[in-house]
């Protein structure tokens, strides 16, 4: 079933939505935060949680935003178009947009596209499509003409498939719709003809998309009430011909033909779209949410302010105008079963009457329809004879695979549990995961050898687990000291305990580099400079015993050595990279402090020590670039790194301050503290001049008097 639950509006001003409603509501880089375009002159942005406005800008008197504004995941700028070819580039700290960033372009602009992992996209009236970085390195540069005169683009949308961007944008002319797939890794467009079949005569109102592996999942929703769905390949066999793909049927008349304010539609999920309009034969405008795995309503909110005819949806939060007001409607969409699209039959049954089935035998209606429950009497009580001697009643599969657990090789159950997962999932599937691996594991602590770590790992690959659903799986393979395992689990267990975690932390620290080496771990984490971190490791080997003595013991030049040592410290990683990759799995997990902090304080020092020199590490790393990020995918984020070293000196200061091997890290954090304090300290004095020259500018301002003036700062 699907569910919308009590609505909200992020701002009690109205917009300023002209008669088309809003531009757009877009992502932006924080979580929660959207961009909100009006169709006038203003871009708004708003925390959602706390239901109200972070800041707005707007453009002058005399312009109009022609395009919504959206974020550039990768600097954390906003991107906005006025005047059809006026580029403006800002971010939270401006102000007035007539003094921010400008590029005026040679052609009119549709479009702007930004999603994470990308640049962003801009699409021109005329169909070509440019990467924002290569526009603005040349803001004139000529734009060819990809679509025919009179073609007008009427809906576009920007995917990230494999990795690689995708577009498809939709035309019209005289009626016929077209639709444009441009690969931009292959650097190829595909042009498709969207045959409407019999109904020709209708108008597409509002088109949706979806994106797998192979198609383009385009769903349209037309004048007649009805919406339909386009297969689009994302590989088309001949990509320079122009190709043509047919409309099916989805669902019949789920809005009213004749909307007044427009209608819009948008996917859920694979088997949910939300629809807005008016349903058939009334005038008052709702959202619905439609399953169309079973072609059923499963639930309407009426709007009777009206709308605007535009839907949005982020996260599991839908945006709409409702009235004058944005407004936030939360859903729920549970996995598609026939029980929960329909209902549960419930019926009372009197006492001295007959039970009435409600389902049908198929086996015995087949070859003699659905008469008389009791036509041809002999022949069903026969066929029902011969069943219940030769068949047995079928077992589950998942309680086939229990009994092979408790007694077959690890090789078998291995290949077994392989054909399990392949059968198609039921809405119980994460409890029957759970169940096998508690199979599993008892057979574990009765077997000391049995230990099926290919088959957990499959469990675990499922992204059905977590820790409450399968408590001892980790304290087996703590028992195992299996690494890959653990890692796997804390980077997909949400509701890890801090003392497991912590016993992970230990685990990872105190097993030796060799055993890591032979280890199979996940290293993308430290993808961006694990061969670094190695090449670094072995270095400092090499430096730190030089003709079999140690250049600590030579006290001869001592400064210099604690010179040449603050380099190697600034530049050398204390852990191999897949010890690495481990920690960095422990970093990002979730944790309290509260319950957290108890169990550092149980880990060696030599240890802790370790630990805070590979936080160092990470800290210096993440000041090379100006984003203060690590390279990598999915690294520890700066943020994580900081509160992980407090954690530890919290816990364990009397301990560290006590060992001579943390003397040169403390003193180093101790320097870059200062370093820090230092720079607060000299901002606020640039603060405080800063508004003394505020002050005497609004001074002269107020005089009205032209007047120049040189002032001495330093």
């Amino acid at each position: 079933m699907a569910a919308l639950e009590d609505e909200f509006t992020l701002s009690a001003v109205p917009l300023g939505a002209g008669p088309d409603g809003l531009l757009g509501v877009e992502h932006s880089d924080k979580t929660d935060q959207f961009l909100v375009t009006d169709s006038g002159r203003t871009v708004i942005l708003y925390k959602v949680s706390d239901q109200k406005p972070l800041g707005s800008w707007s453009v002058k008197q005399g312009q109009i935003i022609t395009s919504p504004a959206v974020c550039n995941f990768q600097t954390g700028e906003y991107i906005v178009v006025h005047d059809n070819k006026v580029l403006r580039l800002w971010n939270n700290e401006n102000v007035n947009l007539d003094k921010v960033f400008k590029a005026t372009l040679s052609a009119e602009v549709y479009r702007i596209h930004s999603i994470q992992g990308t640049e962003p996209l801009v699409l021109f009236k005329e169909g070509a499509v440019r990467g924002l970085e290569a526009l603005l390195a040349e803001p004139q540069q000529k734009i060819e003409t990809v679509i025919s005169d009179e073609e007008v683009i009427k809906w576009t949308k920007f995917f990230m498939v494999f990795r690689h961007p995708v577009l498809i944008f939709i035309t019209e002319k005289h009626g016929n719709y077209f639709a444009y797939v441009q690969m931009f890794h292959s650097h190829t467009l595909s042009k498709y003809t969207l045959l409407l079949g019999q109904e020709e005569k209708s108008v597409i109102q509002s088109f949706t998309a979806s994106v797998n592996r192979r198609f383009i999942s385009l769903m349209s929703l037309s004048s007649d009430g009805c919406i339909y769905e386009t297969l689009i390949p994302i590989h088309p066999s001949d990509p320079e011909k122009n190709q043509k793909v047919v409309r099916s049927l989805v669902l019949k008349t789920v809005v009213s033909g004749n909307a007044r304010n427009g209608v819009a539609l948008t996917i859920l999920d694979q088997d949910h779209i939300a629809v807005l309009g008016p349903p058939l034969q009334s005038s008052k405008e709702c959202l619905s949410i439609w399953n169309t795995k079973f072609q059923t309503l499963q639930i309407s909110k009426e709007l009777p302010q009206g709308t605007s005819g535009q839907l949005w949806c982020y996260g599991e939060n839908l945006f709409m105008l409702h009235g004058k007001f944005l407004t936030v409607i939360p859903y729920k969409c549970e996995v598609s079963s026939l029980a929960g699209a329909l209902g549960k039959l419930k019926h009372s049954q009197d006492p001295g009457t007959h039970s009435v089935s409600y389902f049908v035998n198929w086996e015995i209606s087949r070859g003699h329809g659905l008469g008389s429950p009791n036509s041809e009497p002999s022949k069903r009580i026969l066929r029902r004879r011969k069943s219940e001697a030769s068949v047995q009643p079928e077992v589950p599969a998942s309680e086939q695979l229990l009994s092979t657990i408790k007694k077959d090789s690890e090789k078998h159950i291995e290949v077994e549990l392989r054909k399990f997962l392949a059968i198609k999932q039921t809405p119980d599937f994460h409890t029957v995961i759970g169940d096998i691996v508690i199979g599993l594991l008892g057979r574990c602590k009765t077997e000391p050898s049995f230990y099926p770590r290919n088959s957990l790992m499959q469990l675990i690959q499922t992204h059905m687990l977590s820790y409450s659903l399968c408590p001892g799986l980790m304290e087996v393979a703590l028992e195992k000291t299996d690494v890959q395992m653990l890692q796997l689990c804390l980077q997909q267990f949400p509701d890890i305990p801090e003392a497991v975690t912590c016993a992970c932390l230990k685990t990872f620290l105190s097993t030796g580099d060799d055993i890591l080496l032979k280890a199979d771990v996940n290293m993308e984490s430290v993808s961006g400079y694990s061969e670094a971190v190695q090449d670094e490791h072995m270095e400092e080997q090499t430096e730190i015993l030089q003709n079999g003595f140690n250049p600590e013991e030579d006290n001869c030049d001592e400064e210099l050595n604690e010179k040449h040592q603050d380099i190697i410290n600034t530049t050398l990683c204390p852990v191999i990279p897949k010890k690495a990759a481990l920690l960095n799995a422990i970093l990002r997990s979730a944790y309290s402090e509260t319950f957290l902090l108890p169990h550092l304080k149980d880990i060696p020092a030599q240890h802790i020590t370790l630990f805070l020199e590979y936080l160092y590490f990470l800290y210096l790393k993440c000041s090379e670039n100006a984003t203060m990020t690590l390279p990598g995918i999915h690294p520890p984020t700066l943020n994580q790194v900081m509160d992980w070293i407090c954690l530890l000196l919290d816990a364990n200061f009397t301990v560290v301050v006590m060992i001579p091997e943390a003397k040169r890290l403390l003193l180093s954090l101790y320097k870059f503290v200062k370093s820090q304090i230092s720079i607060c300290s000299e901002l606020n004095k640039i603060e405080v001049s800063f508004r003394e020259l505020q002050k005497l500018n609004q001074e002269k301002n107020n005089r009205e008097l032209y007047s120049i003036e040189v002032l001495e700062l330093f």
